[in-house]
């Protein structure tokens, strides 16, 4: 597994939570990395993303203003900060990451396609 995540949880509604993500292949230049989620019965949906050249983030409309991506070049690290959290937030959370330079546009860093390496999921629970 080339990308760990780590910072999953059970919290109640309103609360914060941190999730990281660290790409252990140092070899492999990540262009882009994020998170996309799925809740049981539904389909996985993107929920933001960074560029690692200037920093250009993206968000789902479900959660802007609310998560926050942020990255460490240094550690190969992308993390989430996750605020005001909601019961409608709970999901397996995925790390993403583009090795091969294609998540450039909303339309392609959105989508599942977009990224070629993909973590094992962190659990997120938001109880009401």
């Amino acid at each position: 597994v080339q990308l760990e995540e780590s910072g999953g949880g059970l919290v109640q509604a309103g609360s914060s939570l941190r999730l990281s993500c660290v790409n252990i292949e140092r070899s492999i230049y990540t262009f882009a990395m994020g998170w996309f989620r799925q809740a049981p019965g539904r389909e996985r949906e993107f929920v933001a993303a960074i560029r690692w050249n200037g920093g250009d983030t993206y968000y789902a409309d479900s959660v802007k203003g609310r998560f926050t991506i942020s990255r460490d070049n240094g550690e190969n690290r992308v993390n989430l900060q996750m605020s005001s959290l909601k019961p409608e937030d709970t999901a397996v959370y995925f790390c993403v990451a583009d090795s091969r330079d294609y998540a450039r546009t909303w339309s392609t860093i959105s989508s599942l396609g977009g990224f070629d390496l993909w973590g094992l999921g962190t659990q997120v629970t938001v109880s009401s």
